[in-house]
């Protein structure tokens, strides 16, 4: 069998899927070695970076797939979140602007900007990131969790209650289909 870029990712989602992240970043590298212009591969290998809780390798390896594709909403909320982890909201806010031009549909954005809004204690921003987040999406658990905790913060009990309302009834349709 002949050794390929594809080939060696899957191997590697296969790895980090089973917490092998140094063998997993092997295969990555392997891979880059014959692909390096290939974004995918340079976002899975930053994935599997922070996974590993290696947050710096993970904000290299996701801004070379962001120099090579700047139109990935996924690669730009990594980026939005890595940023935000390392400490450089500033840069993290961007990122987030950033992906909602070109998507304001992506509710995953919408909360990565409420979190960074809630963490500055900016709770009407972080509310209204975090609406948007589940009138998209109101299924979204991480929202709804992250909005509630914001109502309770401005003291808006009615929208606290929708909110655990809503999560609970999620929690009991995912433990019907499990």
């Amino acid at each position: 069998m002949t050794e390929s870029a594809s080939l060696l990712n899957r191997q590697a989602i296969e790895l980090a899927s089973k917490g092998e992240y140094k063998e997993a970043i092997a295969c990555f590298k392997r891979a880059l070695c014959m692909e390096k212009f290939n974004y995918l591969l340079w976002f899975n290998l930053g994935v599997t970076y922070r996974d590993a809780g290696d947050l710096i390798q993970a904000k290299e390896a996701l801004e070379k797939a962001y120099s090579i594709e700047q139109e990935d909403d996924e690669v730009i909320e990594t980026l939005a979140l890595i940023s935000f982890n390392l400490g450089d909201k500033e840069e993290a806010l961007e990122y987030c602007a950033e992906g909602l031009s070109l998507n304001e549909r992506n509710a995953h954005l919408w909360n990565t900007l409420g979190v960074i809004y809630f963490n500055d204690e900016k709770y009407d921003k972080a509310c209204e990131a975090f609406e948007n987040a589940i009138t998209i999406n109101p299924y979204y658990y991480d929202a709804l969790f992250n909005l509630r905790d914001t109502y309770e913060e401005t003291g808006n009990q009615i929208g606290y209650y929708e909110c655990a309302k809503q999560m609970k009834y999620i929690k009991e349709q995912n433990n019907q289909n499990a």
